[in-house]
Order: structure tokens, then C-alpha cells, then sequence
């Protein structure tokens, strides 16, 4: 009796809530069906994405009819063709626009996440903290994954704990010294993609000019008035691939203990016959495909590990489709995994470059993967997170905080467990999100700019998206687009000032207050100056 009391009582649950998902991806197509089949039947769906060829291996809600299109509107369609009673409304958004405020938040019983970024993540846990909205958390990498319950005052929020630092690599290595493929690709993406393509104001450690006098311009990486994309391609080659290295190559105390790099030059690569069969631009794609300099030189297999030749060619196209086909976007480019003609790039770059150092090619599929810091995802992973988050919903809105579970799924059997439930931890009292603890933020005062704090500490370390940073009832920063002209202008003067230099200075003991009103969230920041503490930055 008591075991169909219980049953009756989560299909009631079930039947009542309304629930929101944010992520319609991996795990949000695996979710949203079994959301549907268990008995709900009010959904809301939140995705940015639109649907990509590289999706339909593990989101089997869509089709290769779908590609281009709106990942939330086609899941919504796919499933009310089978469950067509059931309200489902879906949000081609970003969960971080304006419109999805905490009284946004505050109409759902919970809310699912399937989100692939940290910074969302914790967006969403500050919304829900706001609203006073459980939140059941989920990740997956390859055969890995967990979901999380997330319940105010009752068990740790998502940020009560750290999560990881991506990795990052010395400089040193990554401009002269690589000898992992890694390296070559963090080099091709974040310094020579940047350099060409990206915002040209940014700093970048590549080497600029010429060791040949062979550019007019005192930067290198600038084309010349008269130079066409052929040379241009031909040129920006030879620098980075043969004269940078060989300038590396002058530091004979460098390479005692290394083996050396080889410079390669075009003309080595890929001999001018070769260079004048490569694809015609213009021909490379139907107007409305994205260019791809596979596709213009005919190569189909992105799985095959390609020559020099082939690698020096594709890279050549590549350089010049972002100037022929994408010229306006040139400036203003970040690298994005799912960009084709920045894979190709990037790839065939870092390629080259590993042949130099003497390190192991590898596929355009590797290099993405590498490029991307993706763990290709398994359908099975993402089905099973997909179930346990909707059996910690049922538990949430039955309100059976005792039953209330953190799983884990692992690769290998753990105490003949490959699944690993565990009691959710209680909130970790120095947690700047869900308590009232301070920050302790040691900087140099008299030299660090609150241009720094603001960009490096509050909106980067802290998560915050507006921002609002006081010193007492005294403003003298605050972010968003209802600022009045003078006020913003005000603003904008004081962040090139150094922190004991404010209107309001900040210097040792000082206690900043900083705001985000879109987040709800307020946390104390208290300075110590520290007259050689910069790690931070």
C-alpha cells in the first residue's frame, strides 16, 4: 500500500510540475524524451546552438534535414510528434539574455541542466539561488559523467565547490619549444589564427618582423598595398614556418638538450606547380554552403593524416577563403570548434608546424577534437545522466530530501559499481555564492588598474555579467546598457585608473562591495595590497 501511495504521489508530482531544461544538446535530447515519457507535461527548453552535421551521431532527435536550424525548436517538434498533448515551449536563446530574470526562473517546480560551459552553469546556479528553484546539474565526457541535486540551504550549490582550471601551457613553449602536438595547435589557434584573423589590438607573442626585409610594412603579418592573396599566402608561409624558426634556431643554447626544428618553405612544401593546382576559391562551395578548403581541393576523408603537401595546400586555401569569402568577419574572429574553415586552418597549421619540431601528425578529426578540448561524447553516457536527472526531479518535487543522491557514472567498475551514488554535501560555508563569506583579494594597489579587477577578477574569476562595485554607499563602476551617457563616460574614466587612485580609493583594508542585479548575487571583496602580488592577472 505504502509503496503505491509513494507511486501515485510522484505521478501526481510528475503530472503538476513545470520544469525547465536549459541545453538541448547530448544530454538535453536524451532528457527531453524521457521527461516526456515519464509522465511530464509542461517543458520549457532553452538553447543557443543551431543543429551541426557533427550532432547527429548522439542527438537522435534531429536529422540531416535539420542542419542550420534551431536546436530547442526542432527538439520541441520531434517530440510532440509522439507525445502531441503535452505542452512543450521552446526558447531559441541564450539562457544569459535579459529576458530569463529570476522571476523568470521563479515559475518552474525545477530546473534540468544539460549545458556544455562552465560560465552558463554557474549563471543558472545563481538564478536558481535567487529564485529559491532546485537545480539538478549533469556532465558528460566520453563514458564519465555525474548529476548533481542543487537545493538552497539544504545542499551545496554548484559553486561551493572549484572546478577545474582548463590547462594552460608556458609561452616559452608554445612559441619556441613545443614537443607535443598540443602545443602546436594552442600555438596555431590562440597565437597565428589570432594574429590574422582575430582583433589585431589584442597582444600576441608571434614573432612580427621580417627577418628578410621581404615585407614593406614594419609588421609582417600586414599585406602589402600591392601584394596579391597568392603572395600574401606565400609569405605569411615562409615566416612563421621558415623564418621564425630559423631566428630560434640563432640561440644555440636553446636546442644543447633539444633536437632542433627544420624551417620549411613553400617552395619546399608544396613546388609551384603544385601551389598553382590548388582549388579555385571561387568554385569551393555552393553559394549557400560555408566555404571549406577541403572541399575545394577535393579531399573528403578527415579521418586520413595527410601529408606535408596536403596539409601546406589546404592550409594555403584556407588562408585565402577568410579573405575572399569572409572578408567582413576578418578582425573579428574568435576560433570556434564548429567554424570548418578555422578547423581546417588551425589543423593544417599546427601540422605543419609538429613536422618541423619533429612530432606526429595527426587527422583533422584529432586536431579538432584537440583544438575543441573535445572528449567525443557516447550516446549510452548521455541516455543514462539523461535517466538519473529525471529520477532526482521526481525525488526534488516529491520534496524526499533524505533520498536526495549525487551519482556518478565511471568507465570502470568501481566495488562492482559502474554507478557511484553518493549523499549530496551540505553548503560549504566559505562559498562566496550561496553565503555571506568575504573575499580576501590580495594586489598591488599603487600599479594594478580597476580595469583589471574588473575584466580579470569580478566578470572572469567571479562570473558576475554586470557588474556593480562600491566602496560604501560610493559607486564608481557599474556595467549595463540603462547607464545615461555622462554617467557611463564617468565610469569608463575610472577603470584606467590604479585602485589607490579612485575617487573612493582602494588600498589595504578597503572593502569593495560588488552587485550583478541580473544575477541577484552580492559578495564582498576585502583588499590586501601586496606590493609584489600580481599572479592573479
Amino acid at each position: 500500500m505504502a509503496s503505491a501511495a509513494a507511486s501515485a504521489a510522484s505521478e501526481e508530482a510528475v503530472k503538476a510540475a513545470k520544469v525547465l531544461m536549459v541545453g538541448a544538446g547530448g544530454i538535453g535530447c536524451e532528457l527531453l524524451k524521457t521527461l516526456a515519457l515519464s509522465g511530464f507535461s509542461d517543458i520549457h527548453i532553452i538553447d543557443l546552438d543551431t543543429i551541426e552535421v557533427s550532432n547527429l551521431n548522439r542527438q537522435f532527435l534531429f536529422r540531416k534535414t535539420h542542419v542550420g536550424q534551431s536546436k530547442a525548436h526542432v527538439a520541441r517538434d520531434a517530440i510532440l510528434k509522439f507525445r502531441p498533448n503535452i505542452n512543450i515551449k521552446s526558447y531559441h536563446a541564450n539562457v544569459k539574455d535579459s529576458e530569463f530574470n529570476v522571476d523568470f526562473f521563479k515559475q518552474f517546480n525545477v530546473v534540468l541542466n544539460g549545458l556544455d560551459n562552465l560560465d552558463a552553469r554557474r549563471h543558472v546556479n545563481r538564478l536558481c539561488l535567487a529564485a529559491e528553484v532546485p537545480l539538478v546539474e549533469s556532465g558528460t565526457t566520453g563514458f564519465l559523467g555525474q548529476v548533481t541535486v542543487h537545493v538552497k540551504g539544504k545542499t551545496e550549490c554548484y559553486e561551493c565547490q572549484p572546478k577545474p582550471v582548463p590547462k594552460s601551457y608556458p609561452v616559452c613553449t608554445i612559441t619556441s619549444t613545443p614537443s607535443k602536438f598540443v602545443h602546436c595547435i594552442v600555438w596555431a589557434k590562440d597565437l597565428l589564427f589570432a594574429k590574422l584573423f582575430g582583433d589585431k589590438n589584442q597582444d600576441n607573442d608571434l614573432n612580427v618582423h621580417s627577418k628578410d626585409g621581404s615585407s614593406s610594412n614594419s609588421d609582417v603579418f600586414k599585406r602589402d598595398a600591392d601584394e596579391d592573396l597568392d603572395q600574401y599566402a606565400r609569405r605569411i608561409y615562409d615566416h612563421v614556418f621558415g623564418y621564425n624558426i630559423e631566428a630560434a634556431l640563432d640561440n644555440e643554447e636553446t636546442w644543447k638538450n633539444r633536437k632542433r626544428p627544420n624551417p620549411i618553405y613553400i617552395r619546399d612544401a608544396l613546388p609551384e606547380e603544385a601551389l598553382k593546382q590548388n582549388g579555385s576559391s571561387g568554385d569551393c562551395t555552393k553559394e549557400h554552403e560555408e566555404p571549406s578548403a577541403m572541399a575545394s581541393l577535393g579531399l573528403t576523408n578527415p579521418q586520413e593524416i595527410w601529408t606535408l603537401a596536403d596539409n601546406s595546400r589546404v592550409f594555403v586555401e584556407a588562408f585565402k577563403l577568410f579573405f575572399e569569402k569572409r572578408e567582413k568577419e576578418v578582425g573579428n574572429l574568435i576560433f570556434d570548434k564548429d567554424d570548418q574553415l578555422a578547423v581546417e586552418f588551425v589543423s593544417t597549421a599546427a601540422n605543419i608546424r609538429a613536422y618541423s619540431f619533429g612530432i606526429p601528425l595527426h587527422s583533422l578529426f584529432e586536431a579538432k577534437g584537440v583544438a575543441g578540448n573535445i572528449v567525443h561524447a557516447v550516446a549510452t553516457t548521455n541516455a543514462i545522466i539523461a535517466g538519473l536527472i529525471v529520477i532526482e526531479a521526481i525525488k526534488v518535487l516529491r520534496g524526499d530530501y533524505k533520498n536526495y543522491r549525487m551519482t556518478f557514472c565511471l568507465e570502470h567498475p568501481t566495488r562492482k559499481m559502474l554507478l557511484m551514488p553518493v549523499d549530496p554535501f551540505e553548503p560549504n560555508k566559505s562559498c562566496y555564492v550561496c553565503s555571506e563569506t568575504p573575499l580576501l583579494l590580495d594586489v598591488n594597489t599603487k600599479e594594478t588598474k580597476l580595469r583589471e579587477v574588473i575584466d580579470k577578477i569580478i566578470k572572469s574569476k567571479l562570473g558576475m555579467n554586470l557588474p556593480l562595485v562600491m566602496i560604501g554607499s560610493t559607486l564608481f563602476f557599474e556595467d549595463g546598457d540603462g547607464l545615461e551617457e555622462d554617467e557611463a563616460a564617468n565610469y569608463a574614466l575610472n577603470l584606467d585608473k590604479v585602485l589607490a587612485e579612485l575617487p573612493a580609493p582602494v588600498i589595504n583594508g578597503t572593502k569593495l562591495t560588488v552587485e550583478d542585479f541580473q544575477q541577484e548575487l552580492s559578495c564582498s571583496i576585502n583588499i590586501k595590497h601586496s606590493p609584489f602580488q600580481k599572479d592573479w592577472l
